[in-house]
């Protein structure tokens, strides 16, 4: 079982950017009847979300969250040591999206700096990854940097992923303190369900070609997509979670020698309203401690957390606290995280 353990490392501050605009999904009716739109809203729970415009990626969602933090806390740029870019909209297939970050904010060439490509699970996956590095002498501060455009992988007249995704980016300044204590970690994969979440051509197994970019109907319900727009079994990835989630939790916190009562907050990957819905009460959670940004943001992939903890708890993260965090989704791939913060910065989020 991949469960980790480090001391004295956390997260200093946190910042976010989105999007201006703002989409009310109850609007989105260019392609589907008012009636089934407003059904669809409700079920999910997604009021609004943020779509970025055709000139802006993830990686500047994250450079204006990144630079807002680094003001804020008035950080010294040559004292960061390792940058990790978590995305799967990357700005190209070649070079590496965090070494052009590392330029464009003015980082030392002795930064290390590399993409993670995972999905819903990547800011627990990323957040193992740059505790890791931090544990060693030689690095000083860390920044984890998260975003993504979905809003560009998924089809506008498939109403299965349609009103579900949003665009939004992420930083996290990541350092050693005494502090910070013991945190926990359990990560997992399971290939094997790879196809419940997926894009099936534009990459090298299946190369984009005229035929692969053509919309078509996809079922009997009328769905359109091409086979570069991504498309999600929501059933069994909700038997998925229902499988594999909970009891990833449970051991969480049975490999920390916690119990569920004692963290502040959980903080749960922001699927839709339902799913976090289902989680509070399976886990017999109280509603005030499970914060929830997907009504008006949602579903930003592996940005979900972080944002949620920016848009939701900037004002309540003063002194000691102990946050729960559980990222799961494509791949498929799920994480869990116990860790504590200490008069954590919160940015004030950004509007680009």
């Amino acid at each position: 079982m991949a469960l980790l353990e480090f001391e004295n490392i956390g997260i200093k501050g946190i910042s976010a950017a989105v999007p201006k605009t703002v989409i009310d999904n109850y609007k989105y009716t260019e392609h589907f009847p008012a009636e089934d739109v407003k059904d669809i809203v409700d079920k999910v729970g997604i009021y609004e979300r943020r779509f970025a415009d055709e000139n802006t990626c993830a990686s500047d969602l994250c450079y204006h969250a990144a630079e807002k933090l680094i003001a804020d806390m008035q950080i010294d740029k040559s004292e960061i040591d390792l940058l990790v870019f978590v995305s799967q909209t990357g700005d190209y297939r070649m070079p590496a999206t965090s070494i052009i970050l590392q330029d464009r904010l003015g980082l030392n060439k002795s930064t290390i700096a590399f993409d993670v490509n995972l999905g819903c699970s990547g800011f627990v996956y990323g957040l193992s990854i740059v505790y890791n590095f931090v544990q060693q002498n030689g690095i000083r501060k860390a920044l984890l940097l998260d975003g993504e455009t979905r809003s560009r992988v998924y089809s506008s007249k498939d109403r299965k992923t349609a009103f579900l995704f949003g665009d939004g980016g992420v930083a996290a300044i990541i350092e050693k303190g005494d502090e910070f204590g013991k945190s926990y970690f359990s990560l997992n994969s399971d290939g094997g369900r790879s196809s419940l979440i997926k894009v099936d051509a534009g990459g090298y197994r299946n190369p984009s070609t005229p035929e692969t970019l053509k919309e078509k109907v996809v079922d009997e319900y009328g769905n359109i997509r091409s086979d570069e727009h991504g498309y999600m079994n929501g059933a069994d990835v909700f038997n998925f979670v229902l499988a594999e989630v909970p009891k990833d939790i449970k051991r969480t916190f049975k490999f920390a020698e916690k119990d569920m009562s004692e963290p502040n907050y959980f903080v749960f990957h922001q699927a839709n309203s339902y799913m976090n819905q289902y989680l509070q009460k399976k886990l017999k959670l109280e509603a005030d401690k499970v914060p929830a940004s997907v009504n008006k943001f949602g579903n930003t992939s592996s940005v979900s957390i972080p944002l949620t903890i920016v848009s939701e708890l900037k004002d309540k993260l003063a002194g000691e606290k102990e946050l729960f965090l559980c990222g799961f989704g494509v791949g498929m791939s799920w994480a869990s995280a116990l860790i504590k913060t200490n008069n954590c910065h919160v940015s004030d989020i950004v509007e680009i």
